[in-house]
This record gives C-alpha cells, sequence and structure tokens, in this order.
C-alpha cells in the first residue's frame, strides 16, 4: 500500500501540472478520484488490512486524497483563469468602428429627462441644486422636520429602517437635504433638492423607490405670494403652455405652516389628460411656509427669517406630461417601454428651445 501510494505521488503532481485545457484536467482527476481511480481502488483495499496497518495506511491515503485534491483545484483556477484571459483577448472591439445608426441608439429615462427638464427651470430662476445622503439619520428626515417619535406622519410614510439601528433610515422625502442646507449656509437661501426616495408601498402609483424634487427659500421677505408666482410660473413653462390655473387647498404638513396642497387646472375629456384652466383639478404637490421651529431647529431665527418650501414626485409628472398610465412599469427595465417612452441622448432640455419632445427633445 505504502508503496503505491509513494509511486502515485511521484507521477501524479507532473501529470496534473502538465494539463493544458480542463478536460485533459477533469480525465485526470476521474482516474484518481473517481468510482474505479486509483485512489479510490486503494481506498477500497484498506478492508483487507489489519487494524493496525489499516489505521496507518488510512490516514498516509488520506493525506495524499487531499494533497491531490488541492493540486486539481490550484491548476483548474489556472487553466480558468488562462482560458478567460484567452477568450477576452480574442474578443476585443474595435473602438475606431463606427457608431450604429440612430435606430439602434439608446434613449433617456423620462425620469432622467424630467428631472432635467425641472433643474433647467428652476435655475433660470435663480435656485441652485443641493443635494444628500440616500440613508439619512433619524434627526435629519424626521426630528428636524417638526415629526417628533409619537408622530402619526412616522407610521403614514411606511419608513425602511437600516438593519440592527433605529437611527439610520432609507430617505422617506428630499426635506433632509433642506435641514443640511440650513444648517450649514446662512440666508438667503434658494434651492432645489432632487434625488431618490424610499417608502413600503407598492401599486400602480406608488413603488418602493420614487424621485421626489423639494424647493426651499428662505429670506427675510418671502412670503405666500412668492410662493404662488413661483410655481404658476414653474408650471407654464414645465407642461409648456400658458393657460395654468393654480389653486391652493388648506393641508397639513408637520414642517410647513400655513400647509397647502396645489391643485392645477387640467381636461380630462375624451380619456385625455391636458393641462388647461376651467374644467377640472389635478392634486400635484404640497407646498408652505417653513415652520418657526423648523427655522429653531437649524438655529436660524423665526423672527428674522422666513421662507417657503414645496415638494413633489419627479415620477408624477412624468406620468402628467407623457402619458404614463402605470408608475411600476418604471422600473420594469422592458427595452420596448424605454425605446417607446425614452428620449435622444442628444436632445437636452432648453427652456428656450423647447423642454419635451413638443419642443427640444425628441423620443
Amino acid at each position: 500500500m505504502e508503496e503505491k501510494i509513494a509511486a502515485l505521488r511521484q507521477s501524479v503532481p507532473n501529470a496534473v501540472q502538465q494539463t493544458k485545457t480542463l478536460i485533459q484536467l477533469d480525465e485526470i482527476r476521474v482516474k484518481l478520484l473517481g468510482k474505479n481511480g486509483s485512489i479510490t481502488e486503494l481506498m477500497k483495499g484498506l478492508g483487507a488490512l489489519s487494524p493496525e496497518k489499516k489505521k496507518e495506511a488510512g490516514q498516509l491515503l488520506n493525506t495524499f486524497k487531499n494533497e491531490v485534491t488541492a493540486l486539481i483545484e490550484s491548476q483548474k483556477a489556472t487553466l480558468e483563469e488562462a482560458e478567460l484571459n484567452a477568450k477576452l483577448a480574442s474578443q476585443t472591439a474595435d473602438i475606431t468602428l463606427p457608431c450604429r445608426p440612430n435606430t439602434h441608439s439608446g434613449r433617456i429615462h423620462p425620469v432622467a429627462q424630467v428631472m432635467e427638464e425641472m433643474l433647467t427651470i428652476f435655475a433660470q430662476m435663480g435656485f441652485e441644486m443641493a443635494e444628500g445622503p440616500d440613508i439619512e439619520d433619524d434627526f435629519h428626515n424626521f426630528e428636524a422636520l417638526n415629526i417628533p417619535p409619537s408622530h402619526p406622519a412616522r407610521q403614514m410614510q411606511a419608513t425602511f429602517f437600516m438593519e440592527n439601528t433605529t437611527d439610520k433610515v432609507l430617505r422617506t422625502q428630499t426635506s433632509g437635504v433642506q435641514i443640511r442646507t440650513m444648517e450649514s449656509k446662512k440666508p438667503p437661501i434658494k434651492i432645489v433638492a432632487p434625488g431618490r426616495t424610499y417608502r413600503r408601498d407598492y401599486d400602480m402609483t406608488h413603488t418602493p423607490m420614487f424621485h421626489q424634487i423639494e424647493g426651499l427659500v428662505i429670506d427675510t421677505e418671502t412670503n405666500l405670494a412668492h410662493l404662488k408666482s413661483t410655481l404658476t410660473e414653474f408650471m407654464k413653462l414645465f407642461f409648456e403652455t400658458d393657460d395654468v390655473a393654480l389653486r391652493f387647498r388648506p393641508s397639513y404638513f408637520p414642517f410647513t405652516e400655513p400647509s397647502y396642497e396645489a391643485d392645477v387646472g387640467c381636461s380630462r375629456k375624451n380619456g385625455e389628460f391636458v393641462i388647461k384652466s376651467g374644467e377640472d383639478w389635478c392634486e400635484l404637490l404640497g407646498c408652505g411656509m417653513v415652520h418657526p421651529d423648523v427655522l429653531r431647529t437649524c438655529g436660524l431665527d423665526p423672527n428674522v427669517y422666513q421662507g417657503y418650501a414645496f415638494g413633489c414626485g419627479i415620477d408624477r409628472f412624468a406620468m402628467l406630461k407623457y402619458g404614463i398610465p402605470d408608475l411600476r412599469s418604471f422600473f420594469d427595465a422592458d427595452m420596448r417601454w424605454i425605446k417607446h417612452y425614452g428620449f435622444l441622448p442628444l436632445d437636452i432640455p432648453s427652456v428656450i428651445s423647447g423642454l419635451s419632445f413638443n419642443g427640444g427633445a425628441k423620443r
């Protein structure tokens, strides 16, 4: 038994290392460790030995078997890497070749397009863009926005809490960016904060991940008239029509006082949605004057400073403007859908030449 193991120990390493393909290596593995392999046959012969020799030979054989297994695995990794490198070398692309025709070009997602349209409009109005983390702490996502632990709004927002912590959450709104801006910057402040937000909700008008954009203006003189004029002008530019009617309904948000829901005039005749005044109303966003407690939390004196804030869903605006019926389809990664609703990459939104495919960007 020991002589046979010694003979195999001399021949096996060279045989394994000389293999050039994974097929050759597998053939050697079968010859050694297969059902009728050399090492397997030696294992079967242990039963004929005396107890003392059986124990000694068994230990020796197990050690050798482990050595062979490790050797084969090492050679397998080497051959797989060589095979991958050869495959990559044979599949290099010639980047000097001309691009594909426009019929095969990619598309900009409606959410990215609408976000760019909104930022284009607000930039013209003098707003700066601000960003914040997707994983937010409890203070910036709730408490600083006048939402204490016992507040019902926490339950209404169906929050995703991070595992093994009660302080970190996936932000339920981009309002935390407003808090961080007021903490780090002195008024006057005029920002918009676009980004992803997260809530545990899923149906044709809600998804667990969606997009919001919020605006914040803080100075010593801003009032509701400024808020209404800003939103009215935004609606005209975004929906590309001067026939815009906007109404404010009293509402409640913990971080604004007074608070309002803003509705835009529309028509739903013959199943077609059109922004226009005088027929029907569509709820679009929430807004109001920043609550004094929020200002105090951020170190601003509400007797000196005041301002307004507003927030809306980017996905919802995309649905209304471009006639997309189901929010869930935004995230299905269906190339047929993106080809139909998407936008050509080089058609950049512009307030002057046009925002949508009716003006500048074309599908």
